[in-house]
This record gives C-alpha cells, structure tokens and sequence, in this order.
C-alpha cells in the first residue's frame, strides 16, 4: 500500500424530507445572499425549489435563481451564474441537482473567488484556483458524487472541449440527501447514474501500484450493493430502500474512500468518455459504459492480477482451473451482461453514435492534450492506445 491523506469534509443530511434543513444549514456557515443553481424543470414542478426558498426566507436569507443546467454543463451557463451572482452579492451557492449543476455550481463558486481571470484557465490548467465561494447541495440524482468531491467538470460548448478540474477548496459545505427525491427518474437516467458510481470505484481499484485489503473490500461491497439495487430498480423504480443504497453509494463511490492506499487511480476510462460527451453531448454514465468492455479488453492482461480479483470477487467467477486469463475474460464478459441486462450500451453503435476515423483521430488528439500525453494505471495509455480503444469500441 501507499500513504494517503483522506480528506472528506462535507457534512451529510440523509433521509426523507432532509431538504427541509436547508434553510438551517446555509444560516449556519454564516451566508445571507444565495444563489440556487438547478437544472430543468422538473425541479420547479416538483415543489423542490419552492420548499428550499421557503426553507431560505424562514430564516431570513436572500435568494436568487438560475436555472437551465443541461448535462455536460456549459460554460456560458456558468458565465451567466458568474454575472447573476456579481449583480446579487451572493455569498453562497447552493446546488440543487445533480452533478451538472453541483460542478456548474462549483466553477461559478470558483470564478467568483477570482473575478479578474477566466474561469475557464483552470480547466486548462492554465492555474490554480485562488478560491472558491462555499457550496452547498440538495441531491436529486445518484451517480456523478460530486456532492462529496474535490471534482468538477464542465463543457466548452463553443470548442467542444469537456475538461475537469479537481480541488479540496470545492468540497461542498454540505449535501442533503433525500432518496425520496429521485424516485421519478426515468429508468435510464438511474441506471446511467449507477454506471457512473461503480466507474468511481472501478477506476480507483484497477491500478498497478499499491492496493490495501480494507480498501478493495470496501470497494467490492459497493461495486455488488450498486450492481444489485441497479437491477432492482431497473423493474421497481419507486423502490426507497434502493435509493437509498445507491444514493450513498454515489458519495462514498467519489470521496476518495475507495482508492485510499492505491497510487491515485487509473481514469483513463472517464477522460475517453469525456471525448465522447465534448462531441456528441451523450448521458456521461452511458458513455462510459459504452467503453468500458473496450479499456478491459485492451488493458487487463498488463493488470492481470486486478483483473481476476474483480471477476472473483465481484462477478462471481469461479476459479476452475481454466488459467488466470480465462477468469478475467469471464469477468469482462458477466460485466458486459451486466451493462445490457440494465439497459446501458456496451459500445459506441448501440449508444447510437458512429464516430468517424477522422472524429476518432479528433478525440484521440484532444484527450491525449488533456491528459499531458499520457493516461492510465492499470496500462498507461499514449495517443495510439486511446485510439485503439476507440475504434474497438465502435
């Protein structure tokens, strides 16, 4: 194992009707101006917005709105927060979403800390942030975790650029968790969602250096808990005790508990996908699972160790004598099945895109620019590699 520092500050509000500590929460870390970020619609005819202003005005403080996030959040959406925010003397945001508006939240939070640069020179890696104005969330969706990371990502919808960018000082403040409220997702979104989670963890356990027992068991749990209220939810979506499951599993899936002792993790997977979500603007769970079968495959006999352990221990795989190379295949293989069985695509065709040779070179060049050259633990990826992938997953 390697030594790590584990940093997890944000404060959890789980169960029903948590939305309605809000109010109390933002009074407690001192804020009097908000602004609440959200997406579409949904969350007004819900009744979510109206109960969190409420929450706000009894006691006592100011709120604007800004709604419109789409998934692959935009730029100028977080230019338009930026600008609201500066008009308001907003002192606090808070996100109520997913993780398009959370890390939409968290670059205006950024850009507000730092109004004379571009917010977009982080994502470039330009520089470092300066500051960060302090979030808070109320989760609507389980999957991309960003309520309890130091993660953001956010789509240059002009260049088609769909760059992250990772800090401590953007943990949220807090994150309100309600299962309740993601009760009415459509099947795909939830299952997306539950891709995204278990590509966290998976990316964190296939690495080549450095790995603690606790930390893969911990990782495992959750990998068969996701995996098994997935395939619940897929027929009984109002299933509270699965949401439940799944929604906790999203935090602790991208706090960083699963990759503690481990050599940072892999994520050449995530930065391939977000190629995809720069240019097609497809559901980042999807993409990923649009993916992942293709990394595996070309990757797991330089893991080969990870590689059999997972199919053990996460897929099942038995051990009966067909050779470690057998095992992983298998492993690959019951996860493909499982991918299908939830309604996820399984490579770029049935994601309902057909890249070109000339796209792929594309995204190829660009991934390779956002990586520094270079990505990936369980086999480090240079632009041929990412490449290959790509074109194996057509």
């Amino acid at each position: 194992m390697f030594g790590f520092t584990y940093y997890a500050p944000t404060k959890v509000v789980f169960g029903k009707d948590a939305e309605q500590q809000v109010g109390k929460l933002v009074a407690g870390f001192g804020a009097k101006r908000v602004l609440i970020h959200y997406g579409g619609r949904s969350a007004l005819r819900s009744g979510l917005i109206d109960r969190v202003k409420a929450a706000l005005d009894a006691e006592g403080i100011f709120h604007v709105e800004l709604g419109g996030v789409v998934p692959n959040p935009h730029l100028s959406k977080v230019r338009e927060g930026v600008s609201l925010a500066k008009e308001n003397g907003i002192d606090f945001l808070l996100a109520v979403g997913g993780g398009s508006v959370i890390d939409s939240a968290k670059a205006i939070a950024y850009a507000l800390a730092d109004p004379e640069r571009d917010v977009w020179e982080l994502f470039l890696r330009q520089r470092r942030a300066a500051g960060c104005l302090p979030i808070g969330c109320v989760l609507t969706i389980a999957a991309a975790g960003s309520e309890m990371s130091n993660s953001c990502v956010i789509t240059n919808e002009q260049t088609g650029e769909k760059r992250s960018y990772n800090d401590d000082i953007a943990r949220p403040r807090f994150a309100v968790m309600d299962p309740a409220l993601t009760c009415t997702l459509p099947d795909y979104q939830t299952e997306a969602g539950c891709a995204d989670i278990m590509m966290h963890t998976m990316e964190r356990y296939f690495t080549q250096g450095g790995n603690m027992e606790l930390t893969d068991e911990i990782a495992e749990a959750l990998l068969r808990t996701v995996m098994k209220h997935a395939e619940i939810l897929h027929e009984h979506p109002d299933c509270y005790e699965s949401r439940a499951e799944v929604m906790w599993a999203s935090s602790l899936a991208h706090n960083d508990l699963t990759g503690c002792g481990n050599d940072g993790g892999d994520f050449a997977t995530h930065l391939l996908e977000h190629e995809l979500g720069g240019m097609f603007d497809v559901t980042h769970g999807a993409g990923l699972t649009a993916l992942w079968p293709s990394w595996a495959r070309y990757v797991y006999r330089d893991c080969l160790p990870r590689f059999v352990r997972y199919a053990e221990k996460v897929m099942g795989v038995q051990d009966q004598g067909q050779g470690n190379e057998q095992i992983a295949l298998e492993g690959i293989a019951r996860m493909e099945a499982f991918y299908r069985r939830i309604g996820m695509p399984v490579n770029m065709r049935e994601l309902g895109i057909e890249p070109t040779e000339e796209q792929i070179q594309a995204m190829t060049r660009s991934c390779a620019a956002a990586a520094g050259g270079k990505k990936g633990s369980a086999k480090v990826l240079y632009p041929e590699d990412m490449a290959a992938i790509y074109r194996m997953a057509r």
